[in-house]
C-alpha cells in the first residue's frame, strides 16, 4: 500500500492529540473543484484546523450521524449532501465504528454524488473521534484502478492478437511436412506461412513502437521537418497496396509547410492513416492526401470513399485493438494498432487528430500540428 499520506498524518495527529483527541488521517489528491466546507458545530478544537488543511476527503459527523465538518475533498467527491452521507456504505461503516468502538478500513466502489452516473474507488477510514464525534477519512484510488484496468485489457488483447497468427503459424508447419511430396501444396502452404510471419512480425513491431511512443522521452530530438517529403513517403510506401486494390492516391494543398519533430515518426503515423483509408476503400475509389496551413497551424487531412465508421464508434477509433469492422481487418491483416500510433505520434509533436466521417460516404482524418515558424516566433517571444 502507499505510504506516502503517512507524513502529513503524522502532522494532523500531532494537532488531534494536543486538543486530546485521537485520529487517523489518509491525504489524498483533491478531485473536483474547492468548495467551501460544512460550518461545523461543537466540533472539538483543531479538528476544524485540520480538516480544512485536508486535501482529502474528510467528514466528521455527530452522534446522530449530521455531518458537523467536511473537507472540500469530500464535497467534491460527493460524499456528503444536505449536511448527511449520501451512501449507504459509509452509514454502515460509521455505524460498525459506534458499535464496537474500533477503526474500520475498507475498499468501496461508490457512485460520484446523489445524482450522476459516475463512479469513484475509494480508500476509506472511519475511527472514533473523542467520545461524541466520528471521523472519516477518503482516499482516492479511482485512477489506479482504471490504470490497472488498461493494462488488463491490453495484455487480454495483446494476447488475442498474437493468438492467431502463431496458431497458423504452428498448423502451417505441420501441413508442410505432410505435404513435403506434393510441391503444389508445399509452395501454397509455404506463401501462407510467409503471410502469416509478415503479419506476427508487423504486430510486433507496433507494439513496439506503441510503447515508446507512450515515453515521456519518445520525442529527445525535434528537427526541422518537410511535410511534402512526409506526404510524398506515405503515398510511396502505399503505393502497391493501393494499386493491388485499385485505390488512387491524390495528393494537393499549400506546399513547403514545415513542422518541428522526427520525421520518422511522423512518416509512419501518415502511412498508417493511408494504408487503413486503402482498407476500407472500395474499387476505383480515391484517397486524398491534402494539406494546408492556416494561421500557424499545419493539417494534413486523409480522406477516403469507404464504408465510413458509425457515429457512435468515433470517439473508440483511436483505441488500442479497437476495429470498426473486425472481419474485414482480419482479412487484411490489420493489427488495430495503426491509428493508436497516429494518436501518440501526433501527442507527441504538440498536436492532435481529428476524425470526420459518415457511414457510406467515407472518413477524413485530419491530423493538426504547429508549424515551425509559428512555434519558433512563439518561443522567441516568450525569452523577450
Amino acid at each position: 500500500m502507499d505510504s506516502s499520506w503517512l507524513v502529513p498524518a503524522a502532522l494532523a495527529f500531532g494537532v488531534l492529540v494536543g486538543a486530546g483527541v485521537f485520529a487517523i488521517v489518509l491525504i489524498a489528491a483533491r478531485r473536483g473543484q474547492r468548495a467551501h466546507a460544512v460550518v461545523s458545530s461543537g466540533v472539538p478544537d483543531g479538528v476544524d484546523q485540520v480538516i480544512d488543511a485536508l486535501e482529502s476527503a474528510g467528514v466528521v459527523l455527530d452522534p446522530s450521524n449530521n455531518v458537523v465538518k467536511a473537507s472540500p475533498g469530500a464535497l467534491a467527491f460527493g460524499l456528503v449532501w444536505n449536511q448527511a452521507l449520501v451512501h449507504p456504505e459509509l452509514v454502515k461503516m460509521v455505524d460498525l465504528v459506534r458499535r464496537t468502538g474500533e477503526p474500520v478500513t475498507e475498499e468501496l466502489h461508490l457512485s460520484r454524488g446523489p445524482f450522476g452516473d459516475a463512479n469513484i474507488y475509494l480508500f476509506v477510514r472511519v475511527a472514533r473521534l473523542g467520545a461524541r464525534y466520528i471521523l472519516l477519512l477518503a482516499e482516492d484510488r479511482t485512477e489506479s484502478y482504471r490504470l490497472e484496468e488498461v493494462r488488463r485489457d491490453f495484455v487480454a488483447n495483446i494476447s488475442h492478437e498474437l493468438k492467431t497468427p502463431i496458431g497458423a503459424v504452428s498448423l502451417l508447419a505441420e501441413a508442410l511436412v505432410s505435404a513435403s511430396d506434393e510441391p503444389d501444396q508445399v509452395r501454397r502452404f509455404a506463401k501462407r506461412l510467409t503471410q502469416e510471419s509478415e503479419r506476427l512480425a508487423r504486430i510486433t513491431q507496433e507494439i513496439i513502437e506503441l510503447s515508446r511512443l507512450q515515453a515521456t522521452d519518445a520525442l529527445t530530438k525535434a528537427d526541422l521537418v518537410d511535410i511534402d517529403h512526409v506526404v510524398a513517403l506515405g503515398i510511396d510506401q502505399n503505393r502497391v497496396a493501393a494499386d493491388s486494390h485499385k485505390v488512387q492516391l491524390v495528393s494537393g494543398g499549400d506546399a513547403g509547410a514545415e513542422v518541428y519533430g522526427d520525421e520518422t515518426l511522423l512518416a509512419v503515423a501518415l502511412h498508417n492513416l493511408i494504408a487503413n483509408a486503402i482498407q476500407y476503400s472500395p474499387k476505383g475509389s480515391r484517397v486524398g492526401i491534402g494539406v494546408s496551413l492556416n494561421e500557424g497551424i499545419v493539417e494534413i487531412a486523409v480522406t477516403d470513399q469507404g464504408v465510413g465508421i458509425p457515429e457512435d464508434e468515433l470517439d473508440r477509433v483511436f483505441e488500442r485493438f479497437f476495429r470498426s469492422d473486425p472481419a474485414r481487418s482480419r482479412n487484411t491483416g490489420g493489427s488495430g494498432l495503426g491509428l493508436s500510433i497516429v494518436k501518440h505520434v501526433v501527442q507527441n509533436h504538440g498536436g492532435d487528430i481529428r476524425v470526420w466521417s459518415q457511414p457510406g460516404n467515407g472518413s477524413t482524418f485530419t491530423i493538426r500540428l504547429p508549424e515551425a515558424s509559428h512555434a519558433a516566433a512563439t518561443s522567441l517571444g516568450a525569452h523577450t
